[in-house]
């Protein structure tokens, strides 16, 4: 088996000096990191890159990718994200986000969908559901590491990270990651209160993903996202189901059919 050929260089966009991955070759997918950045070795990198020209860069903030000191907001990342697509003449991409970085997918999305083909939004966060008092979204910030991995994986053992097996300059990389991630998502706690109304922008055939077992964020929640993209189609994934697809190698990912379930908004219809 040959080795993943990965290229990460650090690239002037706006301004700023960003840290940019990239491997593989066709369709160019760009890749929006949750929060502690990719890992070059990792088996999804690979299965990825083996069917398009992956672009990860390291959000502003995160990994060793430079803050603009004016940004507050998950909005100003998504300005940011489209002059970066300007720059690298980024075009009939596909555009994937995890979690955070679903959250961050969705607000380029809902300004601009000229770049991209398709979506598909991996447990994101980013939107309030229920009511003032209700806890939508796990409080990652209030739990031990070891907590955090039994809520993102049903089972954590596999994903374990050996921190003391790591080199001072990738520590530095997930500290800043995660202080970026507490910067962006502290308050109002993870979501953007005024985004739930302006997903119907993204109109793009979207695939929303999210796990059966997720402790961060719940089934409900996800359906409840996708409910509002007029072109969504969701997936539940349970633990075989992630096996089977960790097994596979990607494919090319079309306008989602078979046994997708289509989400339409009523017109006229908000929900709340």
């Amino acid at each position: 088996m040959s080795t993943l050929e990965v290229n990460t260089t650090h690239r002037a966009i706006d301004g700023a000096q960003i840290e940019i991955l990239q491997a593989g070759s066709g369709k160019t997918l760009l890749y929006l990191q949750s929060v502690d950045g990719v890992d070059p070795q990792s088996a999804w990198l690979a299965n990825l890159a083996a069917g398009f020209g992956v672009i990860a860069p390291s959000h502003p903030g995160f990994g060793h990718s430079e803050l603009p000191e004016e940004f507050r907001t998950v909005g100003d990342l998504a300005f940011f994200y489209l002059e970066l697509i300007r720059e690298l003449e980024i075009e009939d991409a596909v555009l994937v986000g995890s979690s955070f970085g679903g959250w961050l997918a969705a607000e380029i999305a809902i300004r601009s969908t000229e770049a991209f083909s398709h979506a598909v939004l991996v447990d994101p966060v980013g939107i309030k559901t229920g009511g003032r008092e209700d806890r939508d979204i796990a409080d990652v910030f209030a739990v031990t590491q070891d907590e955090l991995a039994r809520m993102t994986y049903r089972d954590p053992a596999p994903f374990a990270r050996d921190y003391s097996a790591l080199s001072d300059e990738q520590l530095l990389g997930i500290a800043r990651s995660r202080e970026a991630h507490a910067y962006f998502g502290w308050a109002p706690f993870m979501h953007n209160p005024t985004l739930r109304r302006w997903l119907r922008r993204l109109r793009l055939p979207t695939l929303v993903i999210w796990g059966a077992d997720d402790g961060i964020v719940s089934p409900d929640y996800g359906r409840a996202f996708a409910a509002e993209l007029p072109q969504a189609f969701d997936d539940l994934l349970d633990a075989a189901a992630v096996r089977r697809a960790a097994e596979q190698r990607a494919r090319r990912p079309a306008a989602p059919r078979r046994r997708r379930r289509p989400h339409r908004r009523t017109p006229g219809r908000r929900r709340r």
